[in-house]
This record gives structure tokens, C-alpha cells and sequence, in this order.
């Protein structure tokens, strides 16, 4: 079953795309305890490819003492199968992970500004300004090789645990400062969860008033329950670029109390029924958060993994309907 099948009626109507970006192997994975096998991994973002997502955030080239989790991206990327049309992701905090990146084959590098300094001297220990200075040397990185794009992150834009409410004209400048390096997407983050809908509505429509032609995306987390609704609120306000984490995997290391990302399969669901057209196979996306669960031994958070999607129709008594 495709997620076409949801949408019902919805797919007689032109249907608007919505891209998926999946950063479970990554953002999803980094707060883990328990290492990861390298297998495990590889094994992961080869059931999400098949799934048909066309980009996905396969590691990150940090220091493996401060995230040890992620000291095999290297292995991974190099391991996991090139496929037409996907291209893996790594993060970056700075230019030599940048260059690691590069050369362990990822076409898309993750570098973020966090709106707090609080919080970006925590996650790649500078300040903000410093961290716009290393965002344009990791830029030149990318231009200078083939096929490489830096996707830039404003973290923290809908509050920080630390300081609280950011300043809305500190965002700008981010996002500014973001938009001239020619990122095709930039995201913003609800880096810890702290967004209410409104909020979101409220800074996609400044921004784009601001910069008509630049691609803005989501990055949301499901700390306060809010996730989907926030994820719909982006919808609602013209947002086609969501990242997502499969199962609901994730967390920061630098933020509190910090739970997952939205769930890829959630999400999908919901767009999907929606009539929106993200061009997965959700049957497939459920199969690959179900490998995550298992790979980590604990319940996930994502809910239509658990209970199938609103189409599955069940015999009267079925307690369940089974997933596997």
C-alpha cells in the first residue's frame, strides 16, 4: 500500500509536493546511550531509502567524545547503497567536519546557527557571530566541490531553554545571513519544543514577506505534544520542506528534557491525507520505524506505526492490527 491510497478522494485534485527529510540516522540516533552497531545503522537508512525518500541525513562529523554516536558516519556513508535521486546528509560544525563529510561522499551538509547563544555555545562551543563566520567557510567548502549544498538551520528560533524568548530581529539576521549564502532550504528549528502553532504561522509569514524566494522548511520536535500540530500550522502556511525522524527517534544532547523529532510516518500520514503528495510508501516507512525499535530494544513514540493507518479496516473483535 502507497500513502496515494489514504488520500482517498484527495488524489483526483492536483496535488501539492511536500519533500520529507529524514534525519533519524542522525539527529534521531546522537542521544543514544547504547551504541548503535554500524549494521544496525546501515541496515536503518536502507529500509528508509526504500521507503523512497530522496534525502536523508545518514551521520554527522563532530568530535566522538562529545557525541560518540556518531563516530562511525564515515563507515556508514560509506557503506549505505547510492541510489538515483537520494542524497545523504551529514552535520557539521565546523570546516574540517565540513571536508570529512565531503570526502566520506555527502552531498548535503547540515550547518547550523542557533539564534541563542546559550545554546550554540553548548552544541558546537562558540558563540552565534562566531558561529555565522564558520557557516561561511563551511559555505566555501561546499561550493568548492561537486555537487554539494549546505541546507542551513536556524536553531532555537522558537524559544531556548536557556534564555527563553529570542529576538525576532536576531532571527532575520540569521536567516539573512543564510539566505546569502545561497542555502536551497533553510530550516527553522524548535530546536527543544517550545513552539506553539501560532508561532510558527507568525515567523514563516515575516520571513517570506522578507525573502519571497527562499525556501523555508520545518525542524520540529514533540517535547511539549505539539509537533503535528505545529507541522500542520507549517502546512497551513505554505511550508513544503518538513525534516522528520522515523519512529519518532531523537533528542539533543544539549537540551533538557529534549524528546523526539516528529515522526516520519506520523507526518506522512497526516500530509498524505491531506492530499498532499510526498511520494512515500508509508507501508514502507512503518516497516523501517519498526527495524528502529527493535534496534534499540525500547517503544518508540510514533503512534501509526502502533496502530496501522486510518484506511486498515479491521474484523469486529481484532484486538490489533499487525504491523509485521
Amino acid at each position: 500500500m502507497t500513502v496515494d491510497n489514504i488520500a482517498g478522494e484527495a488524489v483526483a485534485r492536483v496535488r501539492e509536493r511536500v519533500t520529507v527529510s529524514e534525519v533519524g540516522p542522525r539527529d534521531g540516533l546522537q542521544i543514544e546511550r547504547a551504541m548503535v552497531t554500524t549494521d544496525d545503522k546501515v541496515q536503518l537508512i536502507e529500509a528508509l531509502a526504500d521507503a523512497g525518500l530522496t534525502r536523508i541525513e545518514a551521520g554527522a562529523f563532530v568530535n566522538p567524545k562529545v557525541v560518540p554516536q556518531m563516530a562511525d558516519s564515515r563507515e556508514v556513508l560509506a557503506r549505505v547503497r547510492r541510489r538515483p535521486n537520494l542524497r545523504f546528509g551529514a552535520f557539521v560544525p565546523n570546516v574540517k567536519g565540513a571536508e570529512l563529510a565531503i570526502a566520506a561522499g555527502a552531498k548535503d551538509l547540515k550547518a547550523g546557527i542557533a539564534a541563542s547563544d546559550s545554546f550554540n555555545e553548548l552544541n558546537v562551543r562558540m558563540s552565534t557571530e562566531a558561529g555565522v563566520a564558520v557557516m561561511a567557510n563551511i559555505n566555501a567548502v561546499a561550493k568548492a566541490a561537486d555537487d554539494v549544498q549546505i541546507l542551513g538551520v536556524v536553531a532555537t528560533a522558537f524559544g531556548c531553554p536557556y534564555e527563553g524568548p529570542v529576538s525576532r530581529d536576531r532571527i532575520y539576521r540569521l536567516f539573512g545571513q543564510l539566505v546569502k549564502f545561497g542555502c536551497p532550504v533553510i530550516y527553522l528549528a524548535d530546536t527543544t519544543g517550545m513552539a506553539i502553532p501560532h508561532q510558527i504561522s507568525e515567523l514563516v509569514d515575516d520571513l517570506r514577506r522578507r525573502w519571497p524566494a527562499q525556501a523555508i522548511g520545518l525542524h520540529l520536535h514533540n517535547t511539549r505534544g505539539l509537533g503535528l500540530a505545529n507541522a500542520l500550522t507549517g502546512l497551513q502556511a505554505g511550508v513544503r520542506d518538513f525534516e522528520s525522524s522515523i519512529g519518532g527517534l531523537g533528542g539533543c544532547p544539549f537540551a533538557p528534557r529534549a524528546v523526539g523529532n516528529i515522526s516520519t510516518e506520523d507526518f506522512v500520514h497526516m500530509a498524505s491525507g491531506m492530499g498532499f503528495d510526498c511520494r512515500l510508501d508509508l507501508d514502507r516507512l512503518i516497516h523501517a520505524a519498526i527495524i528502529a525499535q527493535d534496534m534499540l530494544g525500547r517503544t518508540l513514540p510514533g503512534m501509526v506505526m502502533k496502530a496501522g493507518p486510518a484506511s486498515v479496516r479491521f474484523e469486529k473483535g481484532e484486538p490489533s492490527v499487525k504491523l509485521d
